[in-house]
């Protein structure tokens, strides 16, 4: 079995406490600030989400206005975000809480359980919710203890999920473990960074393993995202959704066509309706049949 060095713990515990990030939902008492957090930094960088925070909340101060609230208007409230079906999860998410009293789940299991709650954010939760015993590993964890415990060749490699999970599990002190986790999410976030990590700047860069072994090789090519007449869907779904967030009675399926795609015409058709046919499975859109299929009205849910 590897065996990881546990006297890095004080010195990135240390380097913490100096260095580390503040933001607002760091020891928070609150569950439901907690969990918004949480929702919000799932794909999203720490700097859009400082700015949205603040203002979500003042338009949901609580999980029980966030649960009674209409799902179009917590769409709405989500604008900049993006990856809007993490808005409709998250309002079912409230809800589902509310129903239970408020109880959160001390189990892993029973927390991913709920809509929009992966490995991540569930130990998330245990953690700085319930102050658990329990690792954290986002990209910046997975990256950090590649490099410090594995001799990495390249900025682009990392080791398997699986083998950063066993490792931070494995690392865990006996005391502060939500510090600690916080710590290895910084240090990853703002000192071992994707292309150009600051070495000299690392409380542990000299027992690094990866130390001096890196070539900056550029990340591998995504594969092409599915899309229409050069237009990830991905991207249409994003603009379909921003052109309904203010129209309070929705708009023809072809006036959105037009918003979403230069060019869109009538043979586009079959393109258009399978996008909001997507976006209804979400939950976040509906479509009210006409005769006439383009001067069909589409409204956020």
């Amino acid at each position: 079995m590897r065996r990881f060095d546990r006297s890095l713990i004080p010195l990135v515990v240390r380097w913490f406490r100096r260095c580390g990030r503040e933001l607002p939902w760091r020891g928070e008492a609150d569950p439901y600030r907690v969990i918004l957090s949480e929702i919000m930094l799932q794909q999203t960088q720490v700097q859009r989400v400082l700015q949205k925070y603040p203002l979500f909340l003042r338009r949901f101060p609580t999980m029980r206005s966030l649960a009674r609230a209409r799902r179009r208007d917590v769409v709405r409230q989500w604008r900049g975000m993006g990856y809007n079906g993490r808005a409709v999860r998250l309002h079912a998410l409230a809800s589902v809480l509310v129903e239970r009293g408020m109880r959160i789940p001390r189990d892993a299991d029973a927390l991913r359980s709920l809509p929009g709650v992966g490995k991540y954010t569930a130990h998330a939760i245990l953690s700085a919710v319930h102050g658990l015993t329990v690792p954290l590993v986002d990209v910046n964890v997975r990256r950090l203890l590649s490099r410090i415990y594995w001799r990495m060749r390249s900025t682009a490699e990392m080791k398997s999920e699986a083998q950063i999970w066993e490792a931070a599990g494995r690392l865990l002190p006996r005391r502060n473990v939500y510090q600690w986790n916080q710590a290895l999410m910084d240090l990853g976030a703002t000192v071992c960074t994707a292309r150009r990590p600051r070495c000299t700047a690392c409380p542990v860069g000299e027992r690094c393993a990866s130390r001096g072994s890196m070539s900056d090789k550029p990340r591998a090519t995504r594969k092409r995202e599915a899309g229409f007449g050069g237009l990830p869907d991905r991207i249409a779904r994003g603009r379909l959704v921003e052109a309904l967030r203010d129209a309070q009675r929705g708009r023809s399926a072809g006036a959105l066509g037009k918003m979403v795609l230069p060019g869109f015409s009538a043979r586009d058709w079959r393109w258009l309706e399978s996008l909001i046919a997507g976006l209804e499975r979400d939950g976040l859109v509906r479509l009210s049949r006409g005769k006439d299929l383009l001067a069909s009205r589409v409204s956020l849910q």
